[in-house]
């Protein structure tokens, strides 16, 4: 890696967590990204160079020598992109976000977390209670954690590496893990994938990477093919009843919920580690913090050290995150964005408030995510009393004919059903009566959750 890093994407939740890392390790640090963010603006005081036209000339002029300088650009970032061209056609060393990832994970030890869902949150967990222990560890997350304020962890003593792996554009197979996690394989990314099958097959070819004598930890219901390196040991996890202990298992049991609170005895393959409380207290973190313990359980964490860390951990931004809590209103904002995620999401929030009116405001990601699965987000989204769509966010995505929010609304067979626009929806919030809301999606949702914040609280 040359002294000068450039990321064309530098913004993004993976991309920014990269280039605080090269800053740190004091690498000259620039980029290009989109649009200015919370993210960015951090950055720039951390000592990175931002600008946001797509304009070769806007490269500080360091960046442009070939042999001072590495590219590290993200899949979502198109093609034709100018300052990606220019940097290919000028002979540049270009990597991928992946690549970059790849060659810490095999210079230390990675624990890297794959899955359709629960990838964010599971390695956030992993990495708050390794951080809060004696083991400690390095972290690069899909996610702002609450209790840092930051996407990456650093360790002067530790070459543990936590990491989100991320199966898009085939991503996580740059990776070298010392252990995995796989949390589930629930068909997505089929504008990459083609099939169900091809979308196992990556995860079966991810488990390959675990290196000899590493960990393989599987949630009960993945069932992939298994091409196992030598020695690998293969675990189960599980948050469903009566699934319990023996060689191979952990499981929470004995889950309990009362004032607002979830606790359960975490069993591990050799004995009970009894009363964990949850510091993110809904029912999916069960599941979540189960896997997040087994992994911190085959790294050394003593049992108190596993009871402080996830009692303690406050969560990641945009991951059930709440805006409001108050005795007539929650306003919670999530970042699911799959069929799957968006029924947990919505039944969790019941769980939590089951005699009040559910309002969901959601906007899909992606033409092709909502062409393969329009049907599956109606019927999720149907568990709500309200359902308020908006327009499509295309990320990287040019628009296909035919396919819109309104095919996931026609579906839906909730009582109350919209689909309005961003302004359009801002209006609504300020004439009508709501208990609960979820705010959900991973576009550019996120920005209205302040202004309805405050429409609530006005």
């Amino acid at each position: 890696m040359q002294n000068n890093i450039y990321f064309i994407g530098i913004g993004g939740i993976g991309m920014s967590n990269l280039a605080r890392y090269f800053i740190a390790k004091g690498k000259n640090v620039a980029g290009y990204d989109r649009v200015e963010s919370e993210l960015t603006r951090q950055l720039c005081k951390e000592g990175a160079a931002v600008h946001y036209d797509d304009r070769t000339e806007l490269i500080p002029p360091a960046f442009k020598d070939k042999t001072q300088t590495s590219v590290i650009w993200t899949p979502a970032v198109p093609e034709d992109h100018a300052e990606l061209t220019f940097f290919r056609e000028n002979g540049f060393e270009l990597m991928k976000r992946a690549q970059a990832l790849g060659e810490i994970t095999r210079a230390t030890r990675g624990l890297c977390v794959a899955g359709t869902h629960g990838k964010t949150t599971v390695s956030s967990m992993i990495a708050h209670i390794l951080k809060q222990s004696k083991t400690d560890c390095n972290a690069f997350l899909g996610g702002i954690l609450k209790n840092y304020n930051s996407n990456l962890l650093l360790s002067d003593t530790s070459d543990l590496t936590v990491v989100e792996a991320d199966e898009y554009d085939r991503s996580f197979h740059r990776l070298s893990p010392y252990m995995a996690v796989i949390t589930s394989v629930s068909p997505d990314h089929l504008d990459i994938y083609g099939t169900e099958a091809a979308y196992k097959e990556s995860f079966s070819h991810f488990a390959s990477l675990v290196r000899e004598n590493g960990v393989l930890l599987l949630e009960a219901g993945v069932e992939i093919e298994l091409k196992l390196q030598k020695g690998v040991r293969v675990y189960r996890y599980t948050s469903s009843p009566p699934f319990g202990g023996g060689e191979g298992a952990f499981s929470a049991q004995n889950i309990r919920t009362a004032n607002g609170e979830i606790t359960f005895d975490f069993v591990t393959p050799d004995r009970t580690i009894a009363d964990i409380r949850l510091g993110v207290p809904v029912q999916i973190n069960i599941a979540n913090g189960t896997a997040a313990l087994a992994i911190a359980y085959l790294n050394g964490v003593s049992d108190d050290e596993l009871r402080s860390g996830l009692a303690s951990f406050r969560g990641a931004a945009r991951r059930f995150d709440f805006h409001i809590k108050r005795d007539d209103l929650a306003l919670i904002d999530d970042y699911a964005h799959h069929p799957d995620e968006l029924r947990e999401s919505i039944t969790s929030v019941r769980q939590l408030y089951p005699d009040r009116k559910l309002t969901v405001i959601f906007q899909p990601h992606l033409y092709s995510r909502t062409r393969d699965f329009y049907s599956e987000f109606a019927r999720s989204l149907s568990l709500a009393d309200e359902v308020i769509l908006i327009p499509i966010y295309p990320a990287r995505e040019e628009p296909i004919p035919g396919i819109s929010s309104q095919i996931i609304l026609d579906r839906i067979t909730c009582p109350e059903k919209r689909l309005l626009s961003k302004t359009e929806l801002l209006e609504y919030m300020k004439t009508n009566a709501f208990e609960t809301i979820l705010v959900a999606g991973a576009g550019d949702i996120e920005l209205l959750v302040e202004p309805i914040k405050n429409i609530c609280n006005a």
